[in-house]
């Protein structure tokens, strides 16, 4: 298997846990990181700690890998159906943010083992 998705496998698994530190640990000090929630890019392990403290403040969420591919730039599009709650465990009613259960893809980019940048397309 290759590393970057064996890496990316495990990091899917830290995140559903909320081992964040777990999942920092394998971004580059200068990571761009898409906002899933309110738009643009975070920039930095903190900025993106910061980001996910705030979501997981209002939201719980869960996202489940559907399928990895290299792709032909070396970086990783993983599809993955994701799911929001609130804090209790209850679908969202009249979410004030953009987050929703939908598959997405996610396209990861790597340099000398660690990710480099994270974006968010529609898998439409």
């Amino acid at each position: 298997m290759d590393a970057d998705i064996d890496l990316l496998k495990r990091l899917y698994d830290r995140f559903n846990a909320r081992d964040i530190d777990g999942v920092l640990a394998a971004l580059d000090d200068d990571v761009t990181w898409a906002n899933g929630m309110e738009g643009g890019h975070v920039h930095g392990r903190e900025a993106i700690r910061e980001y996910w403290t705030r979501q997981l403040a209002i939201v719980s969420t869960h996202v489940e890998p559907v399928s990895f591919n290299k792709a032909a730039d070396g970086s990783v599009v993983v599809k993955v159906q994701q799911s929001v709650r609130d804090l209790e465990g209850r679908p969202l009613q009249a979410q004030t943010h953009g987050l929703q259960d939908k598959v997405v893809g996610h396209v990861f980019r790597f340099q000398e083992g660690k990710i480099t940048r994270f974006d968010i397309q529609d898998a439409s």
